[in-house]
């Protein structure tokens, strides 16, 4: 199966977003560099693409904490979509499909940032709320590229300004082990977000955005990403890099320490696949091979999982992730002070081989996917998810609760001011909301102007409030109801459409049995490495 058919809702479809009809924008002075984009003439949004903040990660600077960049004279050109990050595979069943993505536009010189912000600015002295924008990809594919920020700001009535960021993917972002422990930085992606979001305290005022006023956004692994910065430095973080945060489709795949089995595997698998197996140092081998070598080995370990799962992902790494994403929650060891989190109601499907609906059984799958549970814990498993359909609806839900469902309930349960929501129109799998907010990552599902505004306009309200809450409404006409504080009260917001087409945005309160589903998957939240 082909990687852009595999993951049509993780990867790109439209890469070259720069406006058809521009003119030259201001020019920015970072100290280090000084960029120049363009405005948008019917739009009137500015872009700045392609935005430099770390030296190229390569060769020695492999699997290393990213460095800020060095000075360059002369005004750099901002126009032009910067290069992806390597690629990596994941296979998963999305219906339909979209166009490949420009994968000839690929280079491990990608820490890049973009910024897109209201051509016309607030007075001087007033500055404007930013979202930082994490994407997604399961930490092995996509890019920033596939989101365009343009839309935010004209929702917003230009009221805000948006960041869209890139890492490291794959086992040149994500690779762990004792030795890279040794001589090198683990959860090198993490590392690149965390200076991107450093670049924004540092250098967004000078594009008309507030430092102190920052709330991270992301979906997916994006989402997943927003975890780890919550939970990062054991949730005190100093200086402060956001305020809030915002997640969809919260994506926490197993998470091991640096030095378990599961990672050292992956590590062994790259080192034999770039023939560096026998080196003296093997380390050494890896960051003097070329690129094609590595993104060989990138594929192979990529690869190495069950189907529907990442295993190249963040690691428990003792230093920036000191403890299990669910220890850190359930202890409210958190960065920000508030999070508004949304999840799909069938995430699962995509993630599951849906030929097996035949033979699969709910304990065989359990099995497969958490082999450390034991037979007693598999057999509860099996009793929890045996009213939920056929054993092939049952799979779907395992896979949906425990990488999705169960770690957004987490989350918003670690914050004292939290909102949770619903995205349920149908076929409501995963990544399908994208394009709501993101209106060129086709196709939209309710294709409904009332519906689409006030389901944007909630992470924007969220964003733009300074109290964090979606309630303080910009545009009158927004139809969504009050939301409940999510840990008090256990409501959230339900967004969907009727039988005849008409939009159905309503508060109701969590459905007991997930959160049944969601105690046991914490209770053994250890032996699934989460």
């Amino acid at each position: 199966m082909l990687l852009w058919k595999t993951s049509s809702f993780l990867l790109a479809a439209l890469f070259n977003f720069a406006p058809a009809t521009q003119t030259a924008g201001p020019i920015v002075d970072l100290g280090y560099a000084r960029y120049q984009g363009s405005v948008n003439d019917t739009t009137n949004v500015t872009s700045y693409l392609g935005i430099r903040f770390a030296e190229p990660p390569v060769e020695d600077l492999r699997w290393r904490a990213p460095r800020p960049p060095k000075k360059v004279l002369g005004v750099q050109n901002a126009t032009i979509v910067p290069p992806l990050c390597p690629q990596g595979f994941i296979n998963i069943s999305i219906p339909g499909g979209i166009p490949p993505p420009d994968l000839s536009n690929v280079s491990e010189d990608c820490l890049f940032l973009s910024v897109f912000a209201p051509w016309k600015l607030p007075p001087k002295g007033k500055k404007l709320p930013v979202i930082v924008w994490i994407h997604g990809g399961g930490y092995i594919v996509s890019s920033a590229a596939t989101f365009d920020g343009t839309n935010l700001v004209r929702e917003s009535n230009d009221g805000v300004i948006v960041v869209t960021i890139q890492y490291r993917l794959g086992i040149f972002g994500f690779m762990a082990g004792k030795v890279l422990k040794e001589n090198g930085d683990l959860n090198a992606g993490l590392l690149d977000q965390e200076l991107a979001l450093k670049w924004v305290q540092q250098h967004i005022n000078k594009f008309g955005g507030d430092p102190k006023h920052v709330t991270i956004w992301g979906q997916s692994a994006g989402g997943g990403s927003v975890l780890q910065q919550v939970i990062a430095h054991n949730g005190r973080t100093n200086p402060p890099l956001f305020k809030a945060a915002m997640s969809s489709s919260t994506y926490l795949p197993s998470q091991h320490h640096f030095d378990d089995p599961f990672p050292e595997n992956i590590y062994s698998i790259v080192v034999s696949t770039a023939g560096c197996a026998n080196a003296a140092d093997p380390l050494t081998c890896l960051r003097a091979s070329n690129t094609r070598t590595l993104q060989a080995a990138n594929d192979k370990a990529c690869r190495s999982g069950l189907y529907g799962t990442s295993v190249v992902v963040p690691v428990v790494d003792g230093e920036f992730i000191t403890q299990r994403p669910s220890e850190a929650l359930r202890q409210r060891r958190v960065n920000g002070n508030a999070l508004l989190a949304i999840s799909n109601t069938y995430e699962g499907d995509i993630f599951v081989d849906q030929t097996t609906a035949d033979t699969v059984t709910a304990a065989q799958f359990v099995h497969d996917l958490y082999p450390r549970l034991n037979e007693a814990q598999v057999s509860e498993v099996a009793r929890l998810y045996a009213g939920l359909g056929s054993p092939i609806r049952q799979a779907d839900s395992i896979m949906g609760d425990t990488l999705f469902q169960c770690p957004t309930i987490w989350f918003t349960q670690a914050f004292r001011q939290s909102f949770k929501g619903e995205y349920a129109v149908l076929p409501a799998f995963h990544g399908s909301d994208i394009s709501q907010y993101f209106p060129s990552f086709a196709p939209r599902f309710f294709d409904d102007a009332a519906f689409t505004s006030s389901f944007t306009q909630s992470f924007l309200d969220f964003a733009l409030s300074r109290d964090s809450d979606p309630n303080a409404k910009f545009d009158d006409s927004n139809l969504t109801p009050r939301w409940s504080q999510y840990t008090s009260s256990m409501f959230e917001m339900v967004f969907n459409r009727t039988d005849i087409g008409e939009l159905d945005i309503h508060s109701a309160s969590t459905d007991t049995g997930l959160l049944e589903r969601c105690a046991f998957w914490e209770s053994v939240s250890e032996l699934t490495a989460q």
